[in-house]
């Protein structure tokens, strides 16, 4: 049986479930802990529990991301057993995008093959189980767009990752550098 456990970030309380030292599924923050933990159970069956040291080293690393360090979360491993291939490949290609940088759909689409599989790549990443793990906030839409974000929050979270990030759309400039003061974060 998969155990679970919540953690603070400068966010929110995020959430891990894992089993046998892989991680089964993340949840970004919902408006109270005990609803994120409660979402994180509903979908993987997960009881609380303490965290063995490889979760331990993911959570830290999460942390550090969501603080605004370099963070790299390559070697969290994760249980994608079960997840179609086609979702796999485009979970595999989203991993792969580094913080502060984005791609769109389109861009992800055309990695795993067919441009025009743009929408469907969306819809998968909308069912992400392992989000900031697998950075789906990184991924926009046509012309640097921030389209629907499943996460609770919705383009809003996504924003305030993306602004952790210091995300840049194409050029050096950051997410937010073309807005009014007035505006900005």
């Amino acid at each position: 049986m998969p155990s679970l456990s919540l953690f603070p970030t400068p966010i929110g309380d995020c959430g891990i479930a894992w089993e046998s030292g892989t991680v089964v599924a993340t949840t970004l923050p919902d408006e109270t802990s005990d609803a994120t933990a409660a979402r994180l159970a509903a979908r993987t069956g997960a009881v609380s529990g303490d965290p063995p040291d490889d979760i331990r080293r993911a959570i830290r690393s999460i942390i550090a991301l969501l603080e605004g360090t370099d963070a790299n979360l390559s070697h969290i491993a994760c249980d994608i057993n079960g997840i179609e291939p086609f979702a796999q490949k485009v979970y595999a290609a989203t991993r792969a995008v580094p913080a502060g940088q984005t791609l769109t759909y389109g861009d992800i689409a055309r990695q795993i093959g067919n441009v025009q599989l743009a929408r469907t790549v969306g819809q998968t990443l909308g069912r992400n189980p392992f989000p900031i793990i697998i950075p789906c906030h990184r991924i926009v839409g046509a012309n640097g767009r921030l389209t629907g974000f499943s996460a609770p929050g919705g383009t809003r979270t996504k924003l305030k990752l993306l602004a952790i990030e210091e995300a840049a759309f194409g050029g050096a400039s950051g997410l937010f550098d073309h807005l009014p003061i007035a505006v900005k974060p």
